[in-house]
């Protein structure tokens, strides 16, 4: 029988070593060697505080600044542990919602939002992404669209022009890589760090 066990705890213990061990820290090496300010989180900070990350979505809610998409992420409900509340941008909880196209609770919802942004922006249809969440509900981006939906939103309120505004966006979108691969994007962090420093 000791002959059937040694063999299967000398691979478990080997592939315990190889694969939880030497391989997560040869890639953290790696991944520190060449890309340093990813692996260590992308994370913005001023004045030696930590503003954001720009891999990682976070809540936007006030009329000057672009908002991000929508979150689904949720977190334990203070009153009842066994239960869960809406938490958006829980990035300890990355998740999507689960509901199906014909969930009621989710055409209410995106038929709420677009009903606001609607009366935000009369007359110009709503970017899909401004209603929808991503499947992590962490998204740190929008599409060039969703930001210029907002730009008359934020020039009102920050007292800017709107071709001003849009020449931050315009400096903060990120194209196709190579041209074909993927979507052009605006970091929602990013941009709205851009507006800040513009002093308005």
């Amino acid at each position: 029988m000791l002959n059937h066990i040694r063999p299967a705890l000398v691979m478990l213990t080997g592939l315990t070593l190889l694969t939880g061990l030497a391989y997560p820290l040869a890639i953290t090496g790696i991944a520190e060697a060449i890309f340093p300010w990813q692996a260590q989180g992308s994370l913005v900070e001023k004045g030696g505080a930590v503003l954001g990350s720009t891999l990682i979505g976070q809540n936007f809610s006030g009329s000057g600044y672009f908002h991000p998409r929508p979150s689904a992420t949720t977190g334990p409900d203070p009153k009842d542990a066994g239960k869960t509340v809406a938490a958006p941008y829980a990035a300890d909880n990355s998740m999507g919602s689960n509901l199906g196209p014909t969930a009621k609770a989710l055409v209410d919802r995106v038929k709420d939002d677009i009903t606001k942004l609607q009366a935000e922006n009369p007359g110009i249809p709503v970017p899909g992404d401004l209603v929808t969440t991503s499947a992590s509900g962490l998204d740190p981006d929008i599409s060039p669209a969703a930001a210029d939906f907002q730009v008359p939103r934020i020039a009102r309120t920050r007292g800017l022009s709107q071709p001003d505004v849009r020449a931050i966006v315009a400096a903060h979108t990120t194209p196709r890589w190579l041209g074909v691969f993927g979507e052009s994007r605006v970091n929602v962090l990013a941009v709205n760090l851009a507006l800040d420093a513009a002093g308005k």
